[in-house]
Order: structure tokens, then C-alpha cells, then sequence
């Protein structure tokens, strides 16, 4: 989990569009949200997010082969603490692994 997001950023993600898919009702909690191909906007007391993905080439590593997806994150109407408190139960939501 990062300390600080900021208003407008990207991420690379080591998932399938179909699992990103999956796991992001859970992620964004009770939140309504409306979904498009490639995007989805989720209200969130007042402000919006809005997510932006596309699916990246695989990222190959000797014979393995992990999926990625490109995710642009948008805050709109959102104040820091608000931000901050929504992306800590994102993340923890899309946590994936161990270690």
C-alpha cells in the first residue's frame, strides 16, 4: 500500500481484464459504479472516480508469463483524506500474493 495517492495516476497491474473485473466490486465497496468497456465510474459520496484500463502485452520472464493491464485513475471532487481512505481499502481489496 502506497502512503500518499495522488489525484490522477497509473498503474500496471499483474492481472487479466476478467479477474480485474471480478475483484472490483469487493474493492470499491458499497459504491455504486457504472461499467463500460474498458472503464467504470464509481460515486463516491459526491465525487467520482474514473477508471480507465486497457490490456497490456504479457510481461515475459524466462518461461513465465504474467498478464497485464494498464489502469489510469481519475479523482474527481475527491478531498485528500477522502482519497487516501478510499485507495487503502482499494488496494488491500486487490492485494494478490504473499511474501
Amino acid at each position: 500500500m502506497q502512503s500518499y495517492y495522488p489525484a490522477q495516476f497509473a498503474r500496471e497491474l499483474g492481472c487479466t481484464e476478467r479477474d480485474w473485473l471480478r475483484w472490483l466490486p469487493s474493492a470499491i465497496g458499497a459504491h455504486p459504479y457504472q461499467l463500460r468497456p474498458g472503464q467504470a465510474s464509481v460515486v463516491c459520496d459526491g465525487a467520482t472516480l474514473e477508471l480507465c484500463w486497457r490490456v497490456g502485452e504479457p510481461l515475459r520472464i524466462a518461461l513465465i508469463r504474467m498478464p497485464r493491464l494498464h489502469v489510469r485513475f481519475l479523482f474527481e471532487g475527491f478531498g485528500e483524506a477522502q482519497r487516501q481512505a478510499f485507495m487503502q481499502r482499494f488496494d488491500l481489496h486487490m492485494q494478490r500474493g504473499g511474501g
